[in-house]
């Protein structure tokens, strides 16, 4: 009841809602005006007129995401609507902005096609540098995001496919050093084939993993040949299955990951003792996992085990990767977000958990250090090194593939992007400072 109460108070408390849009020109006199908007304004879009590419020089679009909804499956909640779905929007932009200064407008449809998602995202193309979809359901955002992939010449990602995918694939990258496993040995069991479960063993088979080895569950059970009825995406897992699986539970047995997208206590202590030497548990459930972090963690202490809480270790968290995956793409003026730079994103993500911890961000987390093994796989949601490294990389990815517009020069860009977010968040902390923030 407390937890229900503060975040009510938060999203009502001072402003309503999360975030607000503010001027980055001065507008001390008429003069200023006549800069902003009649007559100046016209100088800027003559330059356009005559040269679309201006578009990136004179007006925000460079710096500008669209977050687009249409709330059909909201994290945890279901198909509640775009009105019901918008405060995630909004939180989606709040992390968007402190995480990588990238600028968004949230926007809530009502559109429950993917015809209808589609055309209204095309038409958004001219005033966005970017779209990232979020909660529509399965199979349909499969569709719409490809169709707008095809369609448009800036980056599109649907953060609930390829956000858990790049997350967890850097959890599954380090957890396999860890343990000496080899990822195309891993045999992998998934809880749920919606959107989320679906990129993240088809990014999982691009690391390595056997396709035949991803054993896939739905509400039905076991995805395998003998079913039918199935979307394409099922069948591509289905089709490949040398075996069937009788339950979850009969799949877990020796099973070195198990992955889960479905819904709370899906998973029992017996299931998990029955897996394989140092198992690797990503139970992602939200707001409660399929088992518990204690649960996992009583039966099989060589568990690696990571929810998508932050109150226990392993975080598994779309935060580190979709702000700087943007920003990446962004600065590069990437015309795609293609498959080589979400790889590149993980390993980036990966590779960061390896390196020594400031003291800063082990206060953050009440803990006295922090280091690669079982209860530390990837970096903290918190840590804003991720920027720095996650987002070059990414640009680098769309530089060496084709698809950016621009050069870099990583040395300088990586410093750049420091000092740009320890600005944006002074102007943010002014911005906070103007309000009576004391009820919350």
């Amino acid at each position: 009841m407390a937890l229900k109460e503060d975040a009510l108070r938060y999203h009502s408390a001072a402003r309503t809602g999360k975030l607000e849009v503010v001027p980055c020109k001065p507008f001390r006199n008429a003069y200023d005006l006549t800069m902003a908007y009649s007559p100046g304004v016209a100088a800027a879009c003559r330059e356009i007129h005559a040269d679309a590419e201006k578009i990136w020089e004179y007006t925000n679009r460079g710096n500008l995401v669209a977050v687009v909804s249409n709330g059909t499956a909201v994290l945890g909640l279901g198909n509640i609507g775009p009105k019901a779905g918008k405060p995630v929007m909004e939180g989606k932009g709040f992390l968007f902005k402190i995480f990588a200064d990238i600028d968004v407008y949230d926007l809530n449809i009502n559109a429950p096609t993917v015809e209808q998602v589609v055309n209204f995202c095309k038409m958004l193309e001219p005033g966005v540098g970017g779209i990232n979809l979020e909660d529509i359901k399965a199979p349909e955002c499969f569709e719409i995001e490809q169709a707008l992939i095809e369609a448009l010449e800036i980056p599109v990602f649907h953060d609930d496919q390829h956000g858990t995918a790049i997350v967890s694939a850097a959890g599954l990258m380090n957890a396999c050093e860890i343990t000496g496993k080899k990822i195309e040995d891993l045999r992998v069991v998934v809880s749920g084939a919606g959107a989320a479960a679906i990129a993240c063993s088809k990014l999982y088979e691009a690391m390595g993993v056997q396709r035949e080895n991803i054993a896939m569950f739905d509400t039905r059970g076991h995805i395998n040949k003998s079913r039918t009825g199935m979307h394409a995406t099922k069948v591509y897992f289905g089709d490949a299955q040398k075996k069937e699986y009788a339950s979850l539970g009969d799949a877990m047995k020796g099973a070195d990951v198990f992955l889960g997208l479905s819904v709370k206590d899906a998973v029992n202590q017996d299931m998990v003792k029955a897996m394989a030497k140092n198992p690797v548990i990503f139970a992602m459930a939200n707001p409660d996992p399929e088992i518990s972090y204690p649960d996992a963690k009583a039966a099989r202490p060589d568990a690696i085990m990571g929810t998508g809480r932050s109150d226990f270790p392993n975080q598994v968290n779309n935060v580190s990767g979709f702000p700087f995956i943007f920003r990446g793409a962004l600065d590069a003026g990437s015309k795609k977000i293609n498959e080589q730079m979400k790889m590149a994103a993980a390993k980036a993500i990966a590779d960061l958990a390896k390196e020594p911890v400031p003291s800063e961000i082990c206060d953050m987390y009440g803990v006295k250090e922090l280091k690669l093994g079982l209860d530390y796989i990837m970096p903290k949601a918190l840590d804003f090194r991720m920027l720095e490294w996650e987002a070059p990389a990414v640009a680098q990815a769309a530089i060496d593939t084709g698809v950016a517009t621009k050069k870099l020069d990583m040395a300088q860009y990586k410093k750049d992007l420091r000092v740009r977010i320890d600005d944006a968040h002074k102007r943010m902390k002014m911005y906070l400072d103007t309000y009576d923030l004391s009820m919350i």
